[in-house]
């Protein structure tokens, strides 16, 4: 477990982390008033043009999956369950193996997993191009290299495991795109890969930003990201956001 994802003050043991997580899992307690450490600020987030040419190539108007990773996964999906046209957003793991898909291994950083977002969308409501624009101007920093915010390790990487073409295509024409307009002040580190397998995470990290408003990581690092969809983008800000049916789609795919 990263000690850094639960900006307590320093004096608190490990243990004590680990029972406030553990608790929060099973409906004992929200994790509120944490104290955080000085230097830590809140999200930004910056205005980017869209994808050049738009939609085209989206040929589709069935439903469509791709999976985000941007960091910690509760902001990631905090942010997508806000978004208009999404259909499910759902917290799990990405780029590794099944036998290590649980949190306290990913969490080690050596298993190749990202803490990563499933997204399944309508494109009939909102493109994918649309998709990334928010990915990459509101639910992360894509010039970040293995880090978010407070947290550290391959496991908060930037990435997009795409799952066909046309998702492949658009991500690196718009990483081209903004790189060459000299969008942000660093070069963008988002890897492309294809979608291998994605394991849906533990239940208690399911709708985390909506169901403990009062942590302070959530309160610092994951309300702002919610408030900046809707301050950037308006028109694609749904108030009540789209939660994962706990013991439901999740729990059946974990299996």
């Amino acid at each position: 477990m990263n000690t850094d994802r639960n900006p307590l003050p320093s004096r608190a043991p490990l243990s004590t982390r680990r029972r406030i997580i553990a608790l929060a899992a099973v409906g004992l307690v929200a994790v509120a008033g944490l104290q955080l450490r000085p230097g830590l600020a809140a999200e930004s987030a910056l205005t980017i043009p869209p994808l050049a040419g738009g939609p085209a190539g989206e040929a589709t108007t069935s439903p469509q999956t791709v999976v985000f990773a941007g960091g910690c996964f509760w902001g990631v999906q905090g942010v997508f369950q806000h978004t208009k046209g999404v259909l499910q957003a759902v917290s799990g793991y990405a780029g590794g193996n099944k036998n290590t898909a649980s949190y306290e291994i990913v969490s080690s950083g050596l298993t190749g997993h990202a803490e990563s977002v499933q997204v399944t969308y309508d494109p009939k409501v909102i493109s994918y191009p649309q998709l990334l624009q928010i990915y990459f101007s509101v639910v992360h920093d894509p010039t970040e290299l293995n880090r978010q915010g407070p947290d550290h390790g391959t496991q908060y990487r930037s990435e997009v495991f795409y799952t066909d073409a046309y998702q492949k295509q658009a991500t690196e024409r718009y990483i081209a795109q903004l790189d060459a307009a000299k969008v942000f002040p660093a070069k963008i580190v988002t890897q492309v890969a294809p979608l291998a397998g994605f394991y849906p995470a533990e239940g208690y990290h399911q709708n985390y930003a909506t169901l403990h408003p009062d942590s302070g990581y959530i309160a610092t690092f994951d309300l702002p990201k919610i408030a900046n969809l809707k301050r950037l983008y308006p028109a694609w800000y749904r108030a009540d956001p789209v939660l994962v049916a706990l013991g439901g789609a999740a729990a059946t795919a974990r299996n």
